[in-house]
Formats: structure tokens, sequence, C-alpha cells
């Protein structure tokens, strides 16, 4: 018996040396004329007039044929950096830049990354004066012949960047209806090896970076009652580094977590007001589904929402912050609410709970399907729908261009916001 069990031992541990490790680190972006003190901030008036539809060429088919670019910013205080995303369809591809102005040209330096697997690489990207930064820096109006075009390299892996693709302007991005764009986990899974671990205030700040207007987060309390963020019910090596503690995470207190815990990428478990604060003042998120993980009173996450739906405001933010009620037992705490009825809230279940608690959004899972008459009814009845996890491309692209929802919860904010917007 003890032989058996050594060999297994042994095959074990051979197992998880062998055992391949993925990672998707950011490449060194590191760019001497971004970097020169020449190099100044964009004036927040400029980037709008950016964002567009635009054709890709001189890649070599590795994004695709087509791009959407979107502005975002991360707010430190009095400090704004500015963030140029770019979207495509292929392989669930973005970049993610920062900008600044050199001379009479602008440039764009950041990263790009496919969803799908563990590519990765730097970009440089160059708009020049006859591309289009004169009138931009020169707040001077596009005509129908003017053309927009952004020149660069990129690099595969830890290269330099020296594979050339340009982008021009084909046309706006489309408004006409919106739709609620909502990163899952705060902006995306551990498992998708992102920059950030996910439920993280790190990940927050990231989301509209990924294309997303809106995130969902896992709401659950310690055994001081302090309201986190966390996912799974347990403390595990999925989304925790080793630390020597295991068990239903709701057994330890906040100090024990502060101190002792750190998420996958070396965060701290963050606290719910940590995570508003950040949603509120340090990015221009603007929707929140706060997605009951907890048995129990809902009074203290109710007070943290009028709270900071009430800080948003205050700053010229509208921000709409939803209660999520996944199951019965959060029904029944919600209804215990004295103001339910006036609550913002997100129900999973029937459209009879959906009626009985008011709430301002149904949100069936996807593999029910597109349930177009269902949400014909919701929308009758004053109210929204949302539909998760959506997460494959083409379901994306289906539920968008056939059904009727009005946002949904994905991964893969940056394949879905590509989809969105190059519709006509």
């Amino acid at each position: 018996m003890k032989k058996h069990l050594t060999i297994l031992t042994i095959t074990l541990l051979l197992f998880a040396a062998c055992k391949k490790q993925f990672s998707a680190p950011l490449p060194d972006t590191k760019w001497s004329a971004f970097d020169s003190v020449k190099a100044v901030a964009l004036k927040s008036t400029i980037n709008g007039r950016i964002e567009g539809v635009y054709a890709i060429t001189n890649a070599n088919g590795t994004f695709g044929d087509t791009a959407v670019l979107k502005w975002s910013y991360t707010a430190n205080n009095s400090d704004t950096t500015f963030h140029l995303s770019i979207f495509c369809e292929k392989e669930v591809g973005y970049f993610i830049c920062e900008a600044k102005r050199l001379d009479t040209n602008i440039l764009f330096n950041g990263y790009w990354r496919k969803m799908v697997n563990t590519q990765t690489g730097a970009v440089r990207l160059t708009m020049s004066r006859k591309g289009g930064a004169d009138k931009l820096l020169n707040n001077i109006a596009f005509v129908p012949s003017d053309t927009i075009v952004i020149n660069g390299v990129y690099s595969n892996g830890t290269g330099i960047p020296n594979q050339e693709i340009s982008l021009k302007y084909v046309r706006p991005l489309y408004r006409a209806k919106p739709l609620e764009i909502v990163a899952h986990r705060g902006g995306g899974r551990t498992s998708d090896l992102l920059p950030a671990s996910e439920n993280s205030v790190e990940i927050i700040k990231l989301a509209s970076q990924f294309g997303a207007a809106g995130v969902e987060v896992d709401v659950r309390f310690t055994s001081d009652g302090v309201p986190i963020l966390f996912h799974d019910a347990s403390l595990n090596e999925r989304v925790v580094q080793k630390c020597g503690l295991f068990g239903d995470i709701n057994h330890y207190s906040y100090s024990q977590l502060s101190t002792l815990v750190r998420l996958i990428k070396g965060e701290r478990i963050p606290t719910l007001r940590e995570a508003l604060n950040a949603i509120v003042y340090n990015t221009p998120i603007n929707f929140v589904w706060l997605d009951t993980k907890y048995k129990g009173n809902m009074d203290l996450v109710h007070a943290m929402q009028k709270e900071f739906t009430a800080k948003a405001l205050a700053i010229g933010r509208k921000v709409e912050i939803c209660i999520g009620m996944p199951d019965n037992d959060a029904v029944n705490n919600f209804l215990a609410l004295n103001d339910y009825k006036t609550t913002p809230s997100i129900c999973e279940l029937s459209l009879e709970d959906v009626e009985k608690t008011n709430a301002s959004f149904w949100a069936p899972r996807w593999t029910l399907g597109k349930q177009n008459e269902e949400v014909d009814k919701v929308h009758a009845a004053g109210r929204r729908a949302l539909v998760w996890t959506l997460d494959v491309p083409a379901t994306i692209y289906d539920f968008m261009h056939h059904g009727k929802f009005d946002g949904i919860l994905t991964n893969y904010p940056s394949v879905t916001a590509y989809y969105h917007y190059v519709r006509q």
C-alpha cells in the first residue's frame, strides 16, 4: 500500500512540475519619444473627436480589418490619465494606450492583448499633423473630405515594436440605441490573466479601458460585519495566494483578511466602500451591479448604495447602483427594506418576482435564450433587461442583433463594445 502511495505521490509531483504555467505579462512599453519632457498630456476636449470606427491596414490581418477607438480615463484627485482603447473582433483583441502631444504629433503608447490566448505585445502609434493632429490640437472642425490616419508599429511578445499597423477613420461610433456593457467580477476573471485580480479595486479601474460602462461585483460579509468583494464562498488558490488560511471567507474578520490574505496579483481583498469610492471618484463607470453572495440583512449595503449615489451626484456624475437578487433568500431580504419599492435593483428570478420587488432590471441567464417576448413585457412595464454571462463572441453578436436586452454582463467587454459600436 505504501509503495502504491509513494508512486502516486511521485506521479503527482512530476505532473505539477511539468504542468505549464500560463501568463500574459504586460510588455515593456518604454518609448523615448513618449517619455521625453517635450511630450505633454492631451486636453480632454480632444479625446472624443478621435473616437470612431477605423479600418485596419498593414497588420497582415493580425487584428482583423476593423477596429473601434474609444476613450476612457482614470482620475486621481486633480490628476487625470486618459486612455485610448482599440477594440478588435479577431480573437477578442484590444489595445490600451496613453496619449501625449509631441510638437505637432499625437503619440499613443501602450500594449495589445488577445483574450483567447496569451498573445500580447507593445504598440507605438502616431497621428501626424497631416493625419489629423493639426486640426485636433488646434480645435479646428473636421470636414467630410478630411482623412484621420494613425500609423505605427507593434511587437509580438517582448520584442521591439517593428511590425507596421495603420488605422484610418471610417465613421462615427454607433449611438442610436444604448447598451449597458457590464464587466463581470469588477472587470474580468483572474483566470483570464488580466493585469489585476477579479473583484479588486485595481481591476475596477481598468474596466472602462476594457470597454465596460458598468461593473458587476460580488458582495460578501466578514465575520465582523464588513461588506467585501469576493466571488467564491471560501478562500482558495484560484483567487488568493497561498496564505495558510482556508475555509469559508465569512469565518474571518476583516482585519485577518486584510493582514494575511492577498489576491492572486497581490492586492488586498477590498471592502465594498473602497470599491464604490473608486468607481465614483476614479472612473467613468456609471452602472454597478451589487451581486449579493451573502444571506441576511441588506440594510448596510443599501445604506452604502444610497450614500455613493448621492456622492456621485454631488460631483456631477450619475452612477446607477443596483442591489442584485440572485435567489429567493435575497428577494425576501430585499423586501424587508422599508423603501424597497424605490430602491434600484436587479432580479434574476421570474417576472413575477421582478414585479413583486419592483426591480429596475430583470436579469436572466443567457442559457434560457433571447426571450424576446418576456423582454417586451419587461419594457412595457417600464423596466430594463440584462442578460448574463455572455462570453462567446458569436453568441454576443447573436443576442445583440437578434435580441432585445438593454445590457450584457460579460467577461469580454472589449469584443462586446466592438460589436456594439460598429453597428450601423
